[in-house]
């Protein structure tokens, strides 16, 4: 029997209680957990970043459509002119382009061989349902043998099995054109537009943690810190496929080092302990002078510096050594040429400003960089003396080891007092 009930009657709606229920707030709290494993973290790359991975696959597939499109009208009998696999290598080669599954190798050889794999496939397992799961396990073995991993090469495979009429007739030639020729193409352009706009591709391993006087000693930091011994250890006890460069990864943890000991023992700031009153010298500063210079103040390195006062280059004692021929790092040609001019009486000219000797490519560090920046600069990357720079990008002191080291004695005593 249905009740009256008027507007003005309330009615009592009971109200979950986490105190009283705290099983199902578990439950509640597990499901909500497990839901929200399926987004990946957030992204960590700027808007810089995605806009020149934007902008790279699109030159990326246009150019390699456009050659294999030509290619293909030449041919006359290829199936495709651009496979699909070749989106998703867009993504590895302009997005990651330091990943291991993204380096020339992996593109070009896990698609060609990928692709063989599929016509094979295809060729001795008449049912597609069975041919196509076949042919991406194999490929993803073969490329796990090969070391040329590369994930759309799947993709590859399972499009030489199920690609349709065009792609069966075309047989093992698939592998070569369009496979062979898209992959050449788009890891062609990928090396060009990357390098241009700044990331190394391919992406060498460049340990930060070499040692720089090709030595049998681990780096300085590697002595106390972690070594190369203790990354091998740790991938191996990981023992899964890793989608990051070593080198990567040991500049990541190197950073993570960093951090904590700023946190632990206090930012100390470059601006702090740099030498404000430097010895610099110009471009159009005559060797002469220079030298002149090092020698009174005892210094092993000056900066040059331009009208503007910015870094221009640095001129140090190795640049005069090798500026009077006292270095033994000369070609057999160079020295062919000398003698050859010697000789002759004919002499080339020589060096006679800083401009001509100093070295371009400088290091330097912010002012309010924390001073544990110039430690793998000077201890593993070998820098005696690095320039500051203030927030205008001008000169704004210098840092030498002497004044790091000094930095770093007096705080570990301000930690101990």
């Amino acid at each position: 029997m249905a009740a009256n009930i008027s507007q003005d009657d309330t009615i009592a709606v009971p109200i979950y209680d986490k105190a009283r229920w705290p099983a199902n707030t578990m439950i509640l709290d597990n499901g909500t957990a497990w839901m929200r494993s399926f987004l990946p973290q957030a992204s960590t790359a700027s808007r810089t970043e995605r806009l020149r991975a934007v902008a790279g696959a699109l030159v990326g597939l246009f150019v390699t459509f456009i050659l294999s499109d030509m290619a293909a009208a030449h041919a006359g009998s290829v199936p495709l002119a651009l496979i699909a696999p070749m989106g998703a290598s867009a993504v590895l080669l302009f997005c990651v382009p330091a990943s291991p599954l993204a380096q020339p190798w992996s593109v070009i050889g896990g698609n060609t061989v990928s692709a063989l794999i599929g016509v094979a496939c295809a060729r001795t397992v008449h049912d597609p349902m069975l041919a196509a799961p076949l042919a991406g396990a194999c490929a993803i073995f073969a490329m796990f043998l090969l070391r040329c991993l590369h994930p759309p090469s799947g993709a590859v495979a399972l499009t030489a099995v199920l690609g349709g009429p065009a792609v069966q007739a075309a047989g093992f030639t698939f592998a070569l054109l369009p496979v062979g020729l898209n992959s050449a193409l788009i890891v062609l352009v990928a090396l060009v537009f990357n390098n241009l706009t700044g990331r190394r591709y391919p992406h060498g391993q460049q340990s930060p943690l070499r040692n720089l006087h090709a030595t049998a000693d681990p780096a300085p930091t590697a002595r106390l810190g972690f070594g190369k011994e203790d990354l091998d250890a740790a991938l191996a006890h990981y023992g899964q496929v890793l989608d990051v460069s070593r080198d990567d990864l040991e500049r990541i943890l190197l950073e993570t080092e960093m951090r904590a000991y700023e946190r632990r023992f206090g930012t100390v700031t470059c601006a702090a302990i740099m030498s404000t009153d430097a010895v610099t010298v110009a471009p159009s500063t005559a060797l002469p002078a220079a030298w002149r210079l090092l020698r009174r103040h005892r210094l092993h390195a000056l900066p040059v510096l331009d009208e503007q006062r910015r870094v221009a280059g640095m001129i140090g004692q190795d640049d005069f050594l090798h500026h009077v021929g006292l270095d033994d790092y000369q070609t057999l040609g160079e020295r062919l040429r000398a003698l050859l001019g010697h000789l002759l009486g004919v002499r080339a000219a020589r060096p006679a400003v800083v401009a001509d000797v100093m070295q371009t490519q400088v290091t330097s560090v912010a002012a309010a960089d924390p001073i544990a920046r110039l430690v793998p600069l000077m201890s593993n990357g070998g820098l005696h003396h690095v320039p500051v720079l203030d927030a205008t990008g001008a000169f704004a002191g210098i840092v030498s080891q002497s004044d790091l080291l000094a930095a770093v004695y007096e705080s570990r005593l301000a930690q101990t007092a």
